[in-house]
């Protein structure tokens, strides 16, 4: 990092008062008879409401609109455990994106005392703290929490609660990433079904990836998975049960070993894992998506050098960002929306496809306009031309293109309701997308 970023940095979280969030009051208090409704003796009404009729709380709090931002700090991205303290920057970060993406009110919750004595969470820690939660929050976003506690935190939290509990490292990640793979199998002619997978790290996000593109279409016994000690495979007696659903009887044992004849590479692990001669090894159209941060296993220009058709990455500087912003804000929005109780594969699923369909999909006129404004060097670089703009360096919508948390939310919400975890219902989608983006748009410009 630049000595200059690193001075912005600082100043623009310092200043001009710390941090990067502030409560502001949804209705008036400045006259006598303001306070009187906000706080005593008005606030008895709503409060006895609520307690002769529990689902009330929806229509006379904010709670509706409210989704806590939950880390322990000990698997924040780039920086590794650095704590609950140190985390706290990033989770006011996730925070500010929810509210200025899909006017969602995000609360930043770093927890601490949920360790052993070892270090590592404990997750019989985190499951009761955040649980006890719920009377606050419509939704919870676990953030930054390492593996292997997470793998056993989220789903229990998800059978404690009746609100939507969701881990965007893991799942986050999965469907950003499949509606970049999606489409960068239409542009190579391939079906996923008939795709051999390679992923490089096995920890949340690895383990996630893999097994949602299986839930979307891939092949569980075409996919070859490598940790730090190399490919997990069916001879190896220290994998956890998550390692094991992967474990390959194959005779590779290296990351050079399993990618020859691979048509897809999904990276989530360590700078530069992966080499160009590599690449070179892989079946004809391939695929890379090397997910890195900030440093990828290999920058996309070396892979579409090395052959790749289509190359991805985390970086905000290069074509094909995995971005969870593209997933998170309107995930929650459309889960809010419906009054979900949890957010399923069905939904999870129907937002990658929103992500892959708006790319391949007529653009309009005024959205690559506005697209071309907010990232002129891809614009440039001819990124958006085309009526349906799809091609091999464009396979994942750009987080400032107005048609994503709208088309986002209403496909959740439509599965929400598909799926049976709904309790609100939605009878016009069309109005509700076109509802989500007038928001959005009133949000923006406060």
């Amino acid at each position: 990092m630049s000595n200059d970023l690193a001075s912005r940095s600082l100043a623009y979280h310092a200043n001009p008062q710390p941090g990067k969030l502030k409560i502001l009051p949804s209705k008036p208090c400045t006259t006598q008879d303001d306070l009187s409704l906000a706080y005593t003796p008005g606030v008895a009404v709503p409060c006895v409401e609520i307690h002769d009729h529990p689902e009330k709380i929806w229509d006379y709090t904010g709670r509706a609109n409210t989704v806590a931002v939950v880390s322990d700090g000990t698997a924040v991205l780039g920086l590794g455990n650095i704590g609950p303290e140190a985390g706290l920057p990033v989770m006011e970060g996730k925070s500010v994106l929810f509210k200025r993406f899909a006017d969602i009110d995000a609360v930043a919750l770093c927890i601490g005392g949920v360790f052993k004595e070892d270090g590592r969470t404990d997750p019989d820690k985190v499951i009761e703290t955040v649980a006890r939660l719920e009377p606050s929050f419509g939704g919870i976003n676990l953030e930054d929490i390492g593996a292997p506690a997470c793998f056993a935190i989220e789903p229990a939290l998800k059978k404690a609660m009746k609100i939507p509990v969701f881990h965007d490292d893991q799942h986050g990640t999965a469907i950003i990433s499949l509606a970049g793979i999606l489409n960068a199998l239409r542009v190579v002619g391939k079906k996923i079904s008939d795709c051999r997978f390679v992923m490089n790290g096995a920890g949340a996000a690895g383990i996630a990836c893999a097994e949602y593109y299986v839930s979307a279409g891939a092949d569980r016994s075409k996919f070859i998975l490598c940790d730090s000690k190399g490919v997990i495979h069916d001879g190896r007696t220290d994998l956890n049960p998550q390692k094991q659903r992967f474990a390959a009887h194959t005779d590779a044992r290296t990351l050079a070993d399993a990618i020859k004849g691979a048509d897809v590479f999904v990276g989530v692990s360590v700078p530069k894992a992966l080499t160009g001669d590599m690449v070179r090894t892989m079946a004809p159209g391939a695929v890379v998506f090397a997910m890195a941060n900030p440093t990828p296993e290999i920058f996309p220009d070396e892979a579409l050098a090395a052959g790749a058709a289509v190359a991805g990455t985390g970086r905000s500087d290069y074509s094909n960002q995995v971005n969870n912003v593209l997933g998170f804000p309107g995930i929650f929005r459309g889960a809010l929306d419906t009054r979900a109780s949890d957010i399923n594969e069905a939904m999870k699923l129907a937002a990658s496809r929103a992500l892959a369909d708006i790319v391949a999909e007529p653009m309009p006129e005024d959205i690559r306009q506005l697209l071309s404004a907010a990232y002129p060097e891809e614009a440039a670089k001819g990124i958006f031309e085309g009526e349906i703009p799809l091609k091999a360096s464009f396979v994942i919508p750009k987080p400032f293109d107005p048609r994503v948390v709208p088309r986002v939310a209403r496909k959740v919400a439509e599965a929400a309701m598909a799926s049976g975890v709904a309790q609100i219902k939605i009878d016009d989608l069309d109005a509700y997308e076109r509802a989500v983006a007038a928001r959005i748009a009133r949000n923006s410009k406060q």
